[in-house]
């Protein structure tokens, strides 16, 4: 059976239903059904609610995510690929050492061949099944090449080290299937009903899994939405959805078109924003809850006018129709939007949290800035120091660092003076030596600019002297949308000293930090449980709240520039839109800014072209 369930439908209490009613109606044991959820926490809340149904715990039963499911059937079977029992499971940080210490044991720098972007392309033909030989056939720069044969070498390594990869967990088992089919007669039968969540979002391993599985009984029941797949850029293959049609042709097609949750209004800017695409297997959705409030689409002058107004109407929302702020959230396409609701907010005292990503200013690349910024102003501060000196890498290992630290205890001075005179330390290398006194020297020629500079002008002209964004753009797709937040910091930085006290005879970037401390502080003390919640598109599928900002609806961010550069892309962009508008209840609300802060500089914007699919007469313009 294929499920195509709309966002609202009730797909979880089918699940949950599904579950119960086979051991309940047609004698399945629990040991003999298989049920895969998305998320651990989505798996949580299955086993609980199947022992509410069932009045007992079902015991037998396997509910868990794909990895862990994998995992547990490893635990059985790894002696059959050469691991034993209690083989370990490497996080990303420790793949990503064995991938520079194989790096290096090729001949190949890291410092040329980002560890993290070798992972990432090693991950990426994991996930479609590609081997060593195949990507190293179809390689076509000198990044994939090097991946390919460090992808060669991992294999081996982690074996000799007892241990796999996330990936590994799921293709594991595809190997045990393939050389010893016993265990996989095994396994179809112990599990012989099988329900999935969430398949829209399987990878090409995933679907193999569970195809080979129900390959005796063919009793599966698959349940998703293709028009949510908003995954393929970590592997997830919509293709999967249409293959299951293939692969089981007796499967019945069942719609979920019945929305519970919005109105129609909210529903049909849904259905209108993903009727363009063309790789779908098409439904509507609808509600007996007809009417309800207009879709607003705002206008706003910048990012910070958008904000202003949100925090606005959100204030007049609460105190006249009794909401409450926890019944409200800001949906964005990028974590660098997040600044500018989070400084609104803030300025409103308006109770808010971050969801699915740290606050703004916690930030890995945020704080690497700021730790400069912090050192710049205050050289004696040793913390920042150590932050900073080694972003970006300086050939400076951590042997160098205690050295310099052992000095610096014994001299009594702070890290950073000691560094300005390390060719005095005779136990340093002469490299070493070189790199601690040019940061130093770095250092000290921004500290000359300081009391002219405003805050985005000395991050500006520290980002082009350590050429920090070609650093973060070593890193892949994850370098990318750091690299935007650090654009983003430059135009909060840019926003904010044009609010400078100029009572305050402190300078601009004293004051710049002291609000960016206590912003850092505040986000970690008294993040709102009860507030707006803010977060990005992808983290908000599968929740809902009454009240619904969907912010930045210009083309380049919404969608994504890249994402225009192929019709796969921009088809993704406008599921991403589906997934975001329904997530509303009562009321939605839609904003674009006509001019938006890039690197410090404002940029004109251009309405997104997801707007031209919206229903006119479903939409109120306004404007701030």
């Amino acid at each position: 059976m294929l499920v195509l369930a709309g966002g609202g439908s009730g797909k979880s209490r089918l699940l949950t239903g599904g579950v119960a009613r086979l051991g309940e109606e047609h004698g399945v044991g629990p040991r003999h059904i298989l049920a895969v959820p998305f998320t651990n926490k989505a798996a949580g809340e299955m086993r609980g609610r199947v022992a509410q149904l069932l009045g007992r715990e079902p015991g037998g039963l396997w509910i868990g995510t794909f990895h862990s499911l994998a995992a547990r059937m490893l635990r059985r079977e790894a002696p059959l690929l050469g691991f034993t029992p209690q083989f370990t499971i490497y996080d990303e940080d420790d793949r990503l050492a064995v991938v520079k210490r194989l790096l290096e044991r090729l001949g190949h720098s890291p410092k040329t061949y980002s560890p993290r972007l070798t992972a990432s392309l090693i991950s990426h033909a994991k996930n479609r099944l590609v081997s060593p030989a195949e990507l190293a056939e179809t390689a076509d720069d000198a990044a994939s090449r090097v991946a390919a044969a460090v992808y060669a070498e991992l294999g081996p390594a982690l074996k000799a080290a007892n241990a796999m990869d996330f990936d590994d967990l799921l293709l594991h088992p595809l190997t045990v299937f393939a050389e010893h089919p016993e265990r996989l007669a095994y396994y179809q039968e112990r599990f012989a009903s099988i329900l999935v969540d969430e398949f829209q979002d399987t990878n090409r391993a995933q679907y193999l899994f569970v195809k080979q599985l129900a390959g005796r009984h063919r009793n599966i029941c698959v349940v998703g939405d293709d028009d949510q797949s908003i995954y393929g850029w970590r592997g997830a293959d919509i293709r999967n959805m249409l293959d299951f049609q293939q692969d089981f042709p007796d499967a019945a097609l069942i719609r979920l078109e019945e929305n519970y949750r919005s109105t129609q209004r909210i529903l049909d800017a849904a259905n209108g924003v993903i009727a363009a695409n063309a790789e779908r297997l098409g439904k509507t959705l609808f509600t007996a809850r007809q009417g309800g409030e207009q879709v607003v689409l705002v206008a706003s002058a910048d990012e910070r006018d958008e904000a202003e107004w949100v925090a606005r109407e959100l204030r007049e929302r609460c105190a006249t129709e009794h909401y409450a702020y926890g019944d409200a959230a800001v949906l964005y396409r990028t974590n660098a939007q997040s600044r500018a609701f989070e400084d609104a907010f803030r300025r409103s005292a308006i109770p808010h949290r971050v969801i699915g990503a740290v606050s703004f200013y916690e930030r890995r690349e945020v704080k690497d800035l700021i730790a400069y910024l912090r050192l710049i102003v205050h050289p004696a501060d040793d913390e920042a120091f150590l932050r900073s000196v080694q972003v970006p890498r300086r050939g400076i290992g951590l042997g160098s660092l205690n050295v310099l630290q052992e000095t610096a205890a014994q001299w009594r001075r702070p890290l950073l003076e000691t560094a300005a005179i390390a060719d005095r330390i005779p136990t340093l290398r002469p490299a070493a030596k070189e790199s601690f006194r040019q940061f130093a020297g770095l250092l000290e020629r921004l500290r000359a600019t300081l009391p002219e500079s405003s805050p985005a002008a000395l991050l500006e002209q520290l980002i082009a002297a350590t050429d920090y964004e070609a650093h973060l753009a070593q890193e892949g797709p994850d370098g990318m949308e750091r690299i935007e937040h650090v654009r983003e910091l430059v135009a909060g930085a840019a926003e904010w000293s044009e609010e400078a006290d100029p009572e305050d005879p402190s300078s601009p970037v004293q004051r710049y930090l002291t609000s960016a401390a206590l912003t850092t502080s505040d986000e970690r003390t008294r993040g709102d449980a009860d507030g707006v919640s803010l977060l990005t598109v992808h983290s908000a599928k599968g929740l809902e709240w009454p009240i619904v900002f969907l912010a930045g609806l210009e083309d380049g961010l919404f969608p994504l520039s890249r994402a225009l550069e192929t019709p796969e892309g921009t088809e993704e962009e406008r599921r991403l839109a589906y997934v975001a508008t329904p997530r509303a209840r009562h009321r939605l609300y839609l904003s674009w800014a006509r001019a938006r802060r890039r690197g410090g500089r404002p940029l004109p914007g251009t309405p997104s072209r997801l707007r031209h699919a919206l229903p006119a007469h479903r939409i109120e313009a306004r404007t701030t």
